[in-house]
């Protein structure tokens, strides 16, 4: 019965997983998934022994109210931070099942593969730990979201990697407790490390990572207590991740290395003179509700700004009276938009957006050159065409929307402030664009109540 109900919930992980690859099904899956991994930990607290019925029930309820309360209380525009979290609760928690393996065993009976499972566990689940919680600070606002740098970082970081690597070898060969202590120690020192030199806007990358690394961590954990399920769980949050990563990087141009370590952007430093002193053109709410509302088509590219306002709802209204007047909306999300993969997607189900509007990089902009209006919403760098047009850009070669093919292109923004990669946008001054400062909740609505006596 217990082999049935491991097998059971590693088929729940298959199929949840599988479900995640779509905003239709992706809520489903999440469920599925949530209660194969619940059908295993039960399974093995009462198995094993390790709990009786009366303490498994408890933990469940304490659970349930934390899990509801974080649901009700934490803000859509603050999940990055929360999947942050996750991640690194993730990492301790198959850290320390390493650890108690440690405290229990007889190091010097240990098998060579034991001892390297062992290891691995608390090393990349002590690097998930401080990393994550590194990214949850830098998303909040606790400490700079900008490249934190120094003279001579990466020789340090180097340093600390090669004296990590010393104390693992002589906790293994030499049976040694205190090592396995020492090289937690680093590791927790390496989380930081690496995690302080990315900007703020790299976070879908670093949250991508650290969640795969939340993943290896559990399937090592899994290796060392022989745990099925948590091997399985493991591997695939690990695969996941992983793909997720090299996803985001492609769509940024970039490789995980110059991610990790090139201290890349600025988060909007940008001094003055390198911003251009062409003229733009100032809409009103006004101006924006006769444009649109007299387009048969629509675009609309949401970005940050769409988060930290938390205006889904306000666009959604907007769609809808656009709509209401014979208009055809679309929604072009991009694959790095926002705060953490699948930021925009999130946000606009929140509103109940029709998932068939949402449109992926490839579906979206070869539609651009048909649209009457386009609609950015807090996005920069995705729409930035010096990635496009000038080879000397530091994100020349990025994969953006090519919104300036369309008819007219609105932009609402609070100012001319350059995006995370700290330069100009010469989108802002095409003669077709439309620059609409404000805030974006504030902007939607004031069009959306404009459009009703256009």
């Amino acid at each position: 019965m217990t082999a049935m109900l491991y097998l059971a919930s590693a088929v729940a992980f298959i199929v949840g997983l599988k479900q995640l690859g779509s905003p239709r099904t992706a809520r489903m899956g999440n469920r599925i998934a949530g209660v194969g991994m619940l059908v295993a930990i039960v399974v093995t607290l009462v198995t094993e022994g390790i709990l009786n019925w009366g303490v498994v029930l408890g933990g469940l309820a304490v659970g349930t109210v934390f899990g509801v309360w974080a649901a009700v209380r934490v803000q859509m525009t603050a999940m990055p931070q929360m999947v942050a979290i996750f991640n690194g609760l993730g990492g301790a928690a198959s850290a320390l099942v390493a650890a108690v393996e440690v405290l229990e065993s007889d190091l010097s009976g240990l098998a060579v593969e034991t001892v390297v499972t062992i290891l691995l566990s608390i090393l990349i689940g002590s690097i998930t730990v401080t990393g994550s919680f590194v990214a949850f600070a830098k998303l909040q606002g606790l400490v700079p979201g900008r490249p934190l740098v120094f003279a001579g970082q990466r020789f340090v970081n180097g340093l600390i990697f090669i004296v990590l690597i010393g104390f693992a070898v002589w906790a293994g060969v030499g049976a040694n407790e205190s090592g396995y202590w020492v090289v937690a120690a680093i590791s927790l020192v390496i989380g930081v490390m690496t995690v302080i030199p990315i900007g703020g806007a790299d976070m879908p990358v670093v949250i991508s990572l650290l969640n795969s690394f939340s993943g290896i961590a559990a399937a090592m954990a899994g290796f060392v207590i022989e745990s099925n399920p948590l091997i399985i769980g493991g591997a695939l949050v690990g695969a996941a991740g992983l793909i997720l990563t090299v996803q985001m990087t492609e769509a940024m141009n970039r490789s995980l290395a110059n991610v990790l370590f090139a201290g890349f952007g600025t988060e909007g430093a940008t001094s003055a003179a390198t911003m251009s002193d062409k003229p733009v053109k100032r809409a009103t709410a006004e101006d924006a509700a006769i444009t649109l509302g007299y387009a048969d088509t629509v675009m609309i590219v949401p970005g940050y700004g769409l988060a930290v306002a938390q205006a889904q709802h306000a666009v959604r209204k907007l769609a809808d009276a656009l709509e209401e007047r014979g208009a055809s909306v679309r929604y072009a999300i991009h694959p790095v938009a926002g705060r953490m993969p699948g930021h925009m997607n999130v946000l606009l189900a929140e509103a109940d957006v029709p998932y068939e509007q949402l449109l992926d990089m490839e579906q979206a902009d070869p539609q651009f050159p048909q649209i009457d209006v386009v609609l950015i919403l807090g996005a920069n760098d995705v729409v930035n065409t010096s990635a496009r047009d000038d080879p000397g850009s530091p994100i020349y070669g990025m994969p953006i929307f090519n919104v300036d093919r369309a008819g007219t292109v609105i932009v609402v923004k609070r100012s001319l402030a350059p995006g995370f990669a700290g330069i100009d946008n010469p989108l802002f001054y095409e003669d077709n664009t439309l620059m609409l400062f404000a805030d974006a909740k504030d902007a939607l609505e004031q069009t959306t109540a404009a459009l009703r006596s256009v």
